[in-house]
């Protein structure tokens, strides 16, 4: 029985994507923080907002946690960007959405 003489490669994970995955998303929470901010700022306003990230982020982390699980194994880099970027894109839509608020 022969061994394989291949080695296994590890990938390095990309410090500056999981940075910039980590300021998308409080970029993500500031819109939440933002919108509760321009609608009044009560304490229910806040309440309501900072939930609704918590909640968009684990439900959104998730799924994408499952996707990165089959598409990119082993690139945790890639997750935390993708997680960012979803959640940027999310608290920028929720921030101008406050315009729609009578």
């Amino acid at each position: 029985m022969a061994t394989s003489n291949a080695v296994p490669v590890t990938r390095r994970q990309n410090q500056s994507w999981i940075w910039l995955g980590a300021v998308l998303t409080v970029v993500g929470f500031l819109g939440h923080f933002f919108a509760a901010r321009a609608i009044g700022g009560y304490a229910i306003a806040y309440r309501d907002h900072i939930f609704g990230f918590f909640l968009i982020l684990a439900v959104t982390g998730v799924i994408i946690a499952l996707l990165g699980r089959f598409f990119w194994r082993d690139r945790r880099d890639v997750t935390i960007l993708a997680i960012g970027v979803v959640q940027a894109l999310v608290g920028f839509v929720i921030y101008l959405n406050r315009f729609n608020i009578h």
